[in-house]
């Protein structure tokens, strides 16, 4: 059996910009903080939620170091070093290594469109570039590729991968992964509106969007289920249906750092080629987010560490 790299919440954090585009190693600090304070059980830091497709390499392993010594090993934090070329994604599997990342998470390659033996070959190759657990990231809905659960047999058998993002939104795919790789390969969910379905088919749990506003009930929604309270895991599940939609009525991280920006938390625009929701949508999770209670005259709900002696507003 596999090591596992973590059970529960790991929060696919954003990375805050200030208003010149800069990374905001400030609030990304807070960020990290309230995660830690409110049960989140693992840090993904540059993702597809962190921008790290916009960054440079430089950027991307600073962001990386940044978070391990902020983390200081109180939680796994799980470095995105995927790309669509295999050679400069096992350079950055190698450097995030040396920056400090538990582990690597390893998404399809974009673009190219490579078959399912060039799947197998790229994953190989990354993973056997850095001495650390290697989580695939499948997510075709914005790679155009699909990690199908034969190649996923086929991956079981490299030391260090050890597991799976399925973000494909097919339980039928993850369950046939499940059925196939055991306890060879843990599945952990890729879509927040699929948490509590994927717990029950064995996922470990959740790399998650929503936890970026909610650490502690993504967790909740996980730690429920492992106590056997299926129904408390469901009901939460149910509860924030609304508000994960409205997460992803836009391109991920659009409507997250917009959300965050609602909680007067200054995360910042995305860098282009993303751009500022479309009013419309805006006002849609600014209601949805009223109901929930999580706006800026709620601010309290969003526990923001002090900094320099002051609230962080918007």
């Amino acid at each position: 059996m596999k090591k596992t790299v973590f059970r529960g919440c790991a929060t696919a954090i954003v990375t805050p910009m200030k208003d010149d585009g800069a990374i905001d190693y400030h609030i990304l600090n807070a960020l990290l903080e309230h995660q830690l304070a409110n049960h989140a059980d693992a840090i993904v830091v540059a993702g597809t939620t962190g921008e790290a497709s916009t960054m440079t390499d430089e950027e991307h392993l600073e962001v990386i170091r940044f978070t391990a010594s902020v983390v200081n090993g109180r939680v796994p934090v799980i470095a995105g070093v995927g790309g669509n070329c295999t050679q400069h994604a096992v350079s950055l599997s190698k450097l995030a290594q040396k920056a400090g990342a538990d582990a690597l998470l390893h998404v399809t390659p974009y673009y190219n469109k490579t078959s399912q033996e060039g799947l197998y070959q790229h994953f190989k190759a990354c993973a056997q570039a850095a001495d650390l657990p290697v989580i695939l990231y499948n997510v075709p809905s914005r790679t155009g590729v699909n990690i199908q659960p034969d190649t996923c047999v086929r991956l079981c058998e490299v030391e260090n991968i050890v597991g799976i993002k399925e973000a494909s939104g097919s339980v039928s795919q993850m369950a046939q992964i499940a059925a196939r790789c055991g306890n060879r390969l843990d599945i952990y969910c890729g879509n927040d509106d699929q948490i509590t379905p994927s717990l029950s088919l064995g996922a470990k749990g959740v790399i998650s969007v929503l936890a970026n506003l909610l650490p502690h009930v993504v967790h909740d929604i996980c730690q429920s289920y492992r106590d056997g309270n299926v129904q408390h895991s469901t009901s939460l599940q149910l509860q924030y249906l609304d508000l994960i939609g409205a997460l992803f009525s836009d391109v991920n991280p659009i409507p997250v750092k917009q959300a965050l920006r609602f909680m007067g938390v200054p995360v910042g625009s995305c860098r282009l080629p993303l751009c500022e929701m479309e009013q419309e949508k805006a006002e849609k999770l600014w209601k949805v987010m009223q109901k929930h209670g999580l706006c800026a005259a709620s601010r309290t709900y969003f526990a923001l560490p002090i900094l320099n002696g002051k609230m962080v507003s918007a």
